[in-house]
């Protein structure tokens, strides 16, 4: 498993009446380095402990990729004897 590459971010958990909110910064900087594709891939994770200005959560680079597999052709070598059909 690779270095997580963490991304500079301020993520805090609200509680409204509607249910729990999520506040997230990040540095458009940052997000543009690790783009692919004009997409950029984040897990947000909850912190072990709630920082000094109230950041709940951390944010990190999901390098995840799926394998690249080619599509599987069939192939039959089999041959249909026209005397083997049923009707």
């Amino acid at each position: 498993m690779s270095e997580k590459n963490y991304v500079a971010s301020s993520i805090k958990k609200i509680t409204t009446k509607y249910g729990d909110l999520f506040n997230a910064s990040f540095k458009v900087d940052d997000l543009q380095k690790i783009s692919k594709k004009g997409w950029v891939n984040i897990t947000i994770a909850q912190r072990k402990e709630v920082s000094e200005k109230g950041a709940t959560h951390y944010a990190y680079e999901n390098a995840y990729e799926p394998k690249t597999t080619t599509p599987n052709t069939v192939t039959s070598n089999a041959s249909i004897d026209e005397d083997d059909l049923p009707f």
